[in-house]
C-alpha cells in the first residue's frame, strides 16, 4: 500500500475512532486525524507482530479493523494524557 493509501486509511480510521470515543478532547479534528494516521500505523505494527495481521491491502476488512483499533488506542491514550491540561471554566 502506498503512502497516499496509508494517509487516507489513517484519516478515515481516525474519524471512525473519534465517533467511537466521543467527548471533549483537546486539539480538535486536525489532531484527531493526525492521531488516526499514527494509530493506523501502530495498529498495523501491533497486529502484524502479535496476530500476523497487518496493513496489506487497502480494501481488506482486517486492514480496516486493525487500523481502527490502533486509532482508538492512540486516541484513548491521548485523551488520558490531555485530560487535566484543559483550562476549566
Amino acid at each position: 500500500m502506498g503512502i497516499i493509501g496509508w494517509i487516507v486509511l489513517g484519516l478515515v480510521a481516525g474519524a471512525i475512532a473519534k465517533l467511537i470515543l466521543p467527548g471533549r478532547m483537546g486539539g480538535g479534528w486536525i489532531i484527531t486525524l493526525i492521531l488516526g494516521i499514527v494509530g493506523a500505523l501502530l495498529g498495523g505494527f501491533i497486529g502484524s507482530a502479535i496476530f500476523g495481521v497487518g496493513l496489506e491491502t487497502f480494501w481488506s476488512l482486517q486492514t480496516w479493523l486493525v487500523a481502527i483499533a490502533g486509532s482508538v488506542l492512540v486516541l484513548a491514550i491521548y485523551g488520558l494524557a490531555t485530560r487535566g491540561s484543559r483550562a476549566r471554566v
